[in-house]
């Protein structure tokens, strides 16, 4: 995935919209429009240091979609799992063990029916 992709989903992720970037960054909507459009350009260096820092994310993640930094390790994570672990990270302990327990189910009842299907 690319600069625009990466935006996208780091966008969608956080609930931000382009406007707010906007705001947060001091970039123009129009210009922060213009790197998710179909014929998206990559931003500067400093736009693209002030949108990563206003997503909480590294420009190395935004760029290429991966980092070695150990806080945004999450980052390689699609935006559905983060977002499960962000909401898991809010519960209580009682109830994140059971919405533990009721993922690795649903991982168990995948794999069976593959192993089923491929017998």
């Amino acid at each position: 995935m690319g600069f625009k992709e990466n935006l996208k989903a780091e966008l969608l992720y956080s609930g931000t919209l382009v406007k707010e970037l906007a705001v947060k960054t001091g970039i123009k909507k129009n210009t922060i429009d213009n790197y998710l459009s179909v014929r998206s350009r990559m931003p500067s260096a400093d736009a693209a240091v002030r949108i990563a820092r206003a997503l909480g994310v590294t420009v190395e993640y935004l760029v290429m979609g991966c980092t070695t930094h150990e806080k945004h390790r999450s980052a390689l994570f699609s935006p559905e799992v983060r977002k499960m672990a962000h909401i898991a990270e809010q519960l209580k302990p009682d109830n994140r063990q059971i919405a533990l327990t009721l993922v690795a189910s649903l991982k168990k009842h995948e794999d069976s029916k593959t192993q089923g299907s491929a017998g």
